[in-house]
C-alpha cells in the first residue's frame, strides 16, 4: 500500500511540475490575444504573419493549456464534476463510485484516445500537414503531438487517483488518511 501511495505521489509531483511550466502559456496567450486585437484595430500586421496565423496560434496555446493541465486538475479534484447525485454520499461510497467510473469509463476511453491520438500525430507528420488557410500555421503535427502528450498525462492522472482511492479504501489508517480518506470513515471498513 505504501508503494502504491508513493507512485501516486510521484505522479502528482510530475503533473504539478508540468502544469507549473505550461502555466506560463497563460501569459503568452494573453500577449498573443492583445497583439491580435491591437493590430486589427490599428490595421497593422507584420508581413507574412497576419491575423489568421495569430488566431491559429491563439487556439494552439489555449489547447496546450487545457491539455497540459487536465491531468493535474483531475488529481487535484478541481476538474468539472457534477456532484448532485454523489455529494451527499459518505466518502467510502464516493471512492467506490470513483473506482467504478475509472474502471468502466476512464481507462477504456483514455486507452483508446491515447492510442488513436498517436496515429493522428504520425499521419500529420508524414503528410506534413498544415493549416487549411493559405497563410495559416504549418507543422500541424506539433499541436496534435500536444494532444497525445496531454492524454498520456491524463492516463497517469487516472492511475494516480485509482491508486489513492484503493489505498484510501484498503490501506492502514495512517496511509488511508494520507490518501484522502477522512478519519471518520476508517472504522466502517
Amino acid at each position: 500500500m505504501e508503494s502504491m501511495l508513493a507512485v501516486s505521489r510521484g505522479i502528482d509531483r510530475i503533473l504539478q511540475v508540468i502544469a507549473s511550466i505550461f502555466g506560463w502559456l497563460f501569459l503568452a496567450l494573453v500577449i498573443v490575444i492583445c497583439w491580435d486585437v491591437i493590430t486589427r484595430k490599428m490595421g497593422f500586421q507584420l508581413p507574412g504573419f497576419g491575423s489568421t496565423p495569430i488566431q491559429e496560434l491563439e487556439w494552439h496555446l489555449h489547447g496546450m493549456l487545457f491539455l497540459f493541465w487536465l491531468g493535474y486538475a483531475y488529481v487535484r479534484n478541481v476538474h468539472v464534476r457534477i456532484d448532485v447525485f454523489t455529494g451527499h454520499l459518505p466518502w467510502r461510497r464516493q471512492a467506490w463510485l470513483e473506482i467504478f467510473g475509472i474502471a468502466i469509463f476512464a481507462i477504456p476511453y483514455c486507452a483508446l484516445a491515447t492510442y488513436y491520438s498517436w496515429s493522428f500525430v504520425v499521419v500529420s507528420y508524414l503528410q506534413n500537414e498544415s493549416s487549411d488557410a493559405p497563410n495559416g500555421l504549418t507543422n500541424r503535427w506539433i499541436i496534435k503531438g500536444c494532444l497525445f502528450l496531454g492524454l498520456v498525462l491524463l492516463d497517469f492522472a487516472v492511475l494516480s487517483v485509482l491508486l489513492r482511492k484503493l489505498v484510501g479504501l484498503f490501506g492502514p489508517p495512517h496511509l488511508a488518511a494520507e490518501a484522502g480518506a477522512p478519519a471518520v470513515s476508517q472504522p466502517n471498513r
